[in-house]
């Protein structure tokens, strides 16, 4: 039997998921989880850094998955300074990190994918 089938469910956070894939997928699923991962691989960055490197999200959207990855442990928010203006800097934690691997494998499937089916536009979506 696959390890990710052994029992029931699995527990991760205190939330229980039907298997590895689904917790997984949970985490980093959806539209933006993996670009903003992604953009944080290389090392900490500031909100509107990652604005500038994700331009087609939203501002909400940005920020109410920063809080999700965070509060999942995947990245960690980092404020310096008491008085405005503050810094805050987002950064993968130990377990983020661990993903950088998938999402490497991820944009290599992307690309062969796009070079042999599809086409590199640049400009507006």
């Amino acid at each position: 039997m696959k390890t990710e089938c052994i029992g029931d469910h699995v527990k991760f956070n205190g939330k229980a998921y039907p298997c590895t894939v689904s917790l997984t997928m949970n985490l980093v699923g959806g539209k933006w989880k993996a670009v903003i991962l992604y953009h944080l691989k290389d090392g900490e960055k500031r909100y509107n850094e990652l604005r500038k490197e994700i331009p087609s999200i939203t501002e909400m959207t940005l920020s109410l998955q920063l809080k999700q990855l965070e509060k999942d442990g995947l990245i960690t928010r980092k404020v310096f300074g008491k008085k405005p203006p503050v810094k805050v800097v987002y950064d993968l934690t130990r377990l983020g990190k661990s993903l950088v691997p998938v999402l490497d494998a991820i944009t290599q499937w992307g690309n062969k994918a796009v070079t042999d089916n599809g086409e590199f536009v640049h400009g507006s979506l």
